[in-house]
């Protein structure tokens, strides 16, 4: 209280309070009256009760009293609603409740010297933090307000120390026979720099096996520019290593912001794939008789290098030289096979409101029944400021006001379109301060232009690179403050494409095999979850099985005869046991896969229901349900499920199962 008053909190100062206070009550209960002041009644009621009480009666019901004062609010319902009680599903809420714990735990005690010591702590605070949930949330929501690079990296790289390291073993031991192995890829001879780019091997086959391969997985892992190496990533790359024998799995161990700021990172990742070309895979093992077949993939901050090396690319190849990237004279490289991009960061240039360009690429009407009644609330509310009303007057406008002013309250509710960075900005794993952090750290002193710089935000690429784009995998969660990241760029490849052989049919000319290939552009979209859920395979089960369907992805743009399905069957533990644990299992209790829009060029939605109340997920007329499958008409539904969330939030309207 007493800082409030002056008008200037500080931790310090409420350290030497509490200390007062402790000093206090110690002295007075040492040299003090054992009754208490001198109060008349107080004294009395003390004498009185110390003959009822024993001591263990008068500590515990101390502890009652305070306990029911701090919950005060929870019994007689006056306690404001839980605003993450319908945004997440069960099993990724308690995978997020996990790493809260984690989080804080690590973070208090982060500042100790000794690394035995605070490795030990690190793990008695999250067992704390694991019980007093309401306590880890504060730790971390006062953490991220105030975040910086140390923090960040405690939080994500947390799983390579022992203790974690030793659980995350117990709860998903590996089954892979080859532990990783690390590289050092040689720099091209055309690159600017001369420092060879660190490297880990994902191989299920001894070195002379590693010779005859003909196809190579070369990852980019993520974490924010500017932490966590490939071994973090350990459930992933060793699930695809396992699941796509005979191809090894590369993961570059770039440099990270700040000490290497952007294009730094970004040119590691082009340079390796520039060697692994120019050298037909010499360079990590390969025998180099044949240019090896390459597919790119990338999460999170990777995936931002994942879409800008392949725009560096076909930009190289566009051009006579790639600008300050690059000596002048290279011409460029071939495309890689294939794309995987995970929850992908892909624009650097946070904004809160969705420009007209970009919710067209997501809404391709202008009205949807799924948020016909956000766009009537908005239009009321615009029509009750400005004067205008849709009832009859007695003194009714012209028809061209009218006309107008229908067409202004459409435009009005049209640009009130948030997009996911504010739908989600209470999100328990990446909020905008962290994101703010990463952006700033990773761009370095010096400002770039976000709009022309689709190294460092790919989702402001040219037309004519992305109608060249290969084919490419989208895979993150709904409701992920990343998710329009995903949809707006998938939007602008898929209309590059298209504009693209529509120029081809007016020149007479036919799509080419490798066109109609190239023009597959696949988003899945995971109802009820985040950012960073492939980091929580040990805790969450459905993780297993996206990085399931990615191997098989993987497996299939690898083959050798275009179109051709996978080999590996995902249907069957048995008939391939290097599956067994990777098939998940929905039980009654939790939730059943939901596919929408699948194949090649769709987009497929995967979520929850619970019961009998599943084929209430979808507004009537909107989807049809065959099993666990449920075809909507457009992609354009993810928008108009967020509005209708967040107005029925705004009126005070209960939730309906499936809003964001």
């Amino acid at each position: 209280m007493i800082d409030h008053v002056l008008g200037r909190p500080s931790l310090q100062f409420r350290k030497y309070q509490v200390l007062a206070v402790l000093l206090f009550w110690s002295l007075y209960l040492l040299r003090g009256n054992p009754h208490g002041p001198p109060i008349l009644l107080l004294r009395h009621l003390s004498k009185i009760m110390s003959k009822r009480l024993t001591p263990f009666q008068t500590v515990t019901l101390t502890l009652l009293y305070l306990y029911v004062t701090r919950n005060f609010a929870k019994l007689l319902n006056l306690e404001s609603p839980e605003p993450l009680a319908n945004l997440y599903t069960r099993s990724y809420f308690r995978a997020t409740w996990v790493m809260t714990a984690l989080d804080a735990g690590f973070w208090t005690a982060m500042r100790i010297r000794r690394k035995w010591l605070r490795d030990a702590c690190s793990m008695v605070f999250s067992v704390y933090y694991l019980f007093a949930a309401e306590r880890a949330d504060e730790k971390v929501r006062r953490v991220r307000a105030t975040i910086t690079v140390d923090h960040l990296r405690v939080s994500w790289e947390k799983p390579m120390t022992p203790y974690l390291r030793f659980l995350s073993n117990l709860l998903h031991p590996p089954h892979n026979k080859f532990a990783p192995r690390p590289l050092r890829i040689p720099r091209p001879k055309e690159s600017v720099y001369s420092v060879p780019v660190d490297a880990w091997l994902y191989y299920e086959g001894t070195r002379e096996q590693l010779r005859s391969c003909k196809k190579v997985i070369l990852d980019f892992p993520g974490g924010g520019f500017v932490a966590m190496s490939p071994r973090h990533h350990d459930d992933k790359l060793l699930t695809w290593a396992r699941l796509c024998p005979g191809v090894p799995v590369i993961s570059i161990d770039y440099k990270k912001a700040p000490e290497y700021p952007y294009p730094y990172a970004l040119n590691e990742c082009y340079d390796a794939y520039h060697s692994i070309i120019t050298t037909r895979g010499r360079c990590v093992g390969l025998s180099g008789d044949v240019i090896p077949k390459i597919a790119l993939t990338g999460d999170s901050a990777g995936g931002n290098f994942t879409a800008a090396t392949v725009l560096m690319i076909l930009n190289a190849a566009s051009t006579s030289s790639t600008g300050y990237l690059m000596e002048a004279g290279w011409k460029g490289l071939p495309l890689p096979e294939g794309v995987i991009l995970i929850y992908p960061s892909l624009d650097l240039n946070m904004s809160s409101w969705m420009s007209d360009e970009q919710l067209k690429l997501i809404r391709q009407r202008s009205t949807m029944d799924t948020n016909r009644n956000v766009v009537r609330k908005k239009s009321e509310y615009y029509e009750k400021a400005s004067g205008t009303s849709r009832h009859p007057s007695p003194h009714p406008s012209p028809p061209s006001l009218q006309t107008a002013a229908a067409a202004t309250a459409a435009e009005y509710s049209t640009r009130l379109a948030m997009t996911s960075r504010l739908s989600y900005f209470n999100d328990r794993i990446l909020t905008p301060e962290m994101m703010r952090a990463m952006v700033i750290l990773y761009i370095g002193p010096h400002r770039p232009d976000f709009q022309t710089d689709f190294f460092l935000s790919p989702i402001v690429a040219p037309e004519s690179l992305l109608a060249r784009f290969p084919p490419v995998y989208f895979l993150t969660g709904e409701r992920d403050p990343l998710v329009d990241d995903t949809l707006i760029f998938a939007g602008r490849i898929r209309a590059a494409k298209q504009a693209a052989r529509q120029h081809r049919r007016n020149l007479g000319l036919k799509p080419t095999a490798q066109t109609e290939r190239g023009d597959a552009v696949e988003v899945s979209l995971i109802q009820g979850i985040s950012h960073g859920f492939l980091q929580m395979a040990a805790l969450f089960p459905q993780a297993r099985r996206e990085l399931r369907k990615c191997a098989v992805w993987l497996n299939r743009i690898l083959e050798d005869v275009p179109g051709e399905e996978a080999k590996l069957d995902v249907e069957s533990d048995e008939e391939h046991p290097g599956l067994a644990g990777y098939i998940t299992t929905y039980t009654s209790d939790e939730d059943r896969p939901l596919e929408i829009g699948g194949g090649l060029g769709g987009v497929k939605v995967e979520g929850k229901g619970r019961g009998r109340n599943r084929n209430k997920r979808l507004p009537r007329g909107r989807g049809k349900r065959r099993g666990s499958v449920v075809s909507l008409g457009s992609e354009d539904d993810l928008m108009g499920r967020r509005m209708q969330g967040l107005t029925n939030g705004l009126a005070g309207e209960p939730a309906v199962d499936g809003d964001l």
